[in-house]
């Protein structure tokens, strides 16, 4: 047979047979195209052997990866009118390689995931949070740790500092003086600006001084064996706090017209560590005769001790404890026991001998003999005078004398004069209530970390430290005596131990907490600038008197004018509720 040209064999082939697309009347049904078809279809690839085409949960949705956006099936935007049921066959058909690409985002190495919901059971992971909109992790390995706890709160493990403040209950702190209808606010301060003033005073000159000191007793510098701690006794001995307005020597330099103005060393660094401050106080400034008197109310709140004022989470209100034990660790019984056991810690650290006593050149001007029946407590009396004036003052000179104190003197160890001391006492409540402000545990840490305790307090008490620096650097004293003592039981504030002492050079620890004196010498001269300011036009004779208080819950000073008749009404109703106190103990 002749072989057969490539063309006699096409000719051969039966019409219905041939090559190439079908003609559109065979390939259509009813009218409808039978391939599925949606104008939202893209074209990426001709064939995707990779994307998984199984509808998630029996939704009939589609998996989408972001990352391959032109990995779509043609034909996924059509209607479901086109689905058809598998077979009975197909249901035990199977893909060899059945590995599924996960979608879900993981924080961390650990693939930890976070879910985001009420609690609905969506994939079956997600569950009810602490709050409302909780959120869970799932997933293990390293990842849990830094994935968001219940709270949604991001990091290893607890709570950051500093994280969502804003959550936080804002305290709300009561005012330390009610201020009155008929009180004229006359110029509010914000502590930004109060920090940028600065001016230069020099060391200052003793005037007069008063009292006498007893030697302190060195053998508390040791470190107390475990176990043997000392005791905290309370002694009663007379000390005094008098205010400007009534110290008899002050009024005597007045009268002598010795300086401008007068105060005293412990309302004095109030004022110059305003700055540092959180709790509510106020001062009271009276303009008589061309003097001015930095004063306070009897019973202020400068005269007492605070305990973590500058803490972070600082020690709850009554209102704000649940339970009597922790009625004794909120702000004002922490002061009274601060002040108490600073009181009886000088008093206890000196050794107490009339032939072994330094005195100055004029007894104690506050004790009467004649009324008092308590012997006289170690302490010292130093009238010392401070230049203010500036040159745009000219010729007119603006001076200050300051009342300060000195507690104990202790033998120069390289043979020259005696150092004066100022002996303070920090307390530890419990290292494990509200308010310890993350203290570490004195008992087990002071001997090996004192400098990490120490560094805890200047944090937390920022404000007492710089105050007791102040009142050093003022008194020109040679050395500061710091006292570590601890309640004898966290549960109980009646009894207390020393646990150590430490000493330092006040000028290098002031230099530790970044204490400025300039600055609080701007901060006073700013506040008499003002006053004498205000008093101008006023006769000479005539008596003016303003509060300065620190708000209680902004960092705000406000200067008040007030009725020269106010407060005395207050103090001679203390007076009386004084004296009937004592004539009840008598009967």
């Amino acid at each position: 047979m002749a072989p057969m040209s490539i063309a006699d064999l096409v000719a051969a082939l039966p019409a219905e047979d041939t090559w190439g697309p079908a003609t559109s009347g065979d390939n259509m049904l009813g009218g409808v195209p039978y391939a599925p078809f949606s104008k939202g279809d893209k074209l990426g690839r001709m064939a995707d052997w990779t994307a998984e085409s199984k509808d998630r949960a029996g939704q009939g949705r589609q998996q989408y990866n972001r990352n391959f956006r032109d990995q779509q099936v043609y034909g996924a935007g059509s209607s479901s009118l086109f689905t058809i049921q598998g077979a009975e066959d197909e249901s035990s058909f199977s893909v060899v390689d059945n590995t599924r690409t996960s979608t879900k985002r993981t924080f961390g190495r650990g693939g930890g995931t976070v879910f985001r919901g009420r609690g609905g059971q969506r994939g079956g992971q997600l569950q009810r949070g602490g709050g409302r909109g909780g959120f869970q992790r799932a997933g293990g390995g390293r990842g849990q740790d830094r994935g968001y706890d219940q709270r949604g709160n991001r990091g290893r493990g607890g709570r950051r500092f500093g994280w969502k403040d804003y959550d936080k209950p804002q305290r709300t702190r009561e005012p330390s003086v009610n201020i009155r209808p008929d009180w004229q606010m006359i110029e509010e301060v914000d502590f930004s600006r109060l920090s940028k003033l600065s001016m230069d005073v020099s060391e200052g000159e003793d005037l007069e001084t008063y009292g006498f000191l007893h030697y302190y007793d060195r053998s508390y510098d040791k470190v107390p064996v475990k176990g043997s701690e000392r005791r905290l006794q309370s002694l009663d001995r007379a000390a005094y706090n008098v205010t400007t307005s009534q110290d008899p020597v002050i009024h005597e330099f007045a009268e002598k017209n010795e300086a401008t103005i007068f105060a005293t060393a412990d309302i004095l660094s109030m004022l110059m560590c305003a700055t540092r401050s959180v709790y509510s106080w106020d001062l009271i400034i009276v303009h008589q005769g061309g003097k001015i008197y930095l004063d306070k109310r009897a019973g202020a709140s400068i005269d007492l001790v605070t305990v973590n004022e500058n803490a972070y989470d600082a020690p709850l209100e009554v209102s704000e404890t649940s339970g009597k034990q922790e009625q004794i660790n909120t702000p004002s019984a922490l002061a009274m026991e601060a002040t108490f056991i600073n009181h009886n810690f000088a008093l206890q650290t000196v050794t107490e001998s009339d032939d072994a006593k330094v005195t100055f050149s004029h007894p104690n001007p506050f004790y009467n003999e004649a009324e008092e029946t308590e012997p006289l407590a170690s302490k010292g009396y130093k009238y010392r005078r401070f230049d203010l004036g500036l040159e745009r003052d000219g010729e007119e000179p603006l001076q200050m004398i300051v009342r300060t104190e000195v507690d104990a003197v202790m033998k120069n160890p390289t043979g020259g004069a005696d150092q004066q001391l100022v002996v303070k006492a920090l307390n530890e409540f419990d290292s494990k209530a509200p308010g310890s402000g993350n203290a570490l545990d004195w008992r087990s840490k002071l001997a090996s970390q004192r400098g990490a305790v120490l560094a805890t307090e200047m944090k937390n008490n920022s404000s007492k430290l710089a105050r007791w620096t102040t009142q050093a650097i003022l008194a020109k004293a040679d050395a500061m005596k710091l006292g570590f003592v601890s309640r004898a039981n966290p549960r109980s504030a009646a009894g207390h131990v020393v646990l150590g002492v430490a000493g330092y050079k006040p000028k290098e620890f002031a230099a530790q907490m970044n204490l400025n004196l300039s600055n609080g010498w701007g901060i006073v001269r700013t506040v008499v600038d003002r006053i004498r300011a205000l008093d101008a036009d006023e006769p000479e004779d005539a008596v003016k008197k303003y509060v300065l208080i620190k708000d209680p819950n902004r960092n705000v000073l406000r200067l008040y004018n007030v009725p020269p008749t106010a407060f005395e009404e207050d103090d001679e109703a203390e007076i009386e509720e004084k004296n009937e106190d004592e004539d009840e103990s008598d009967e």
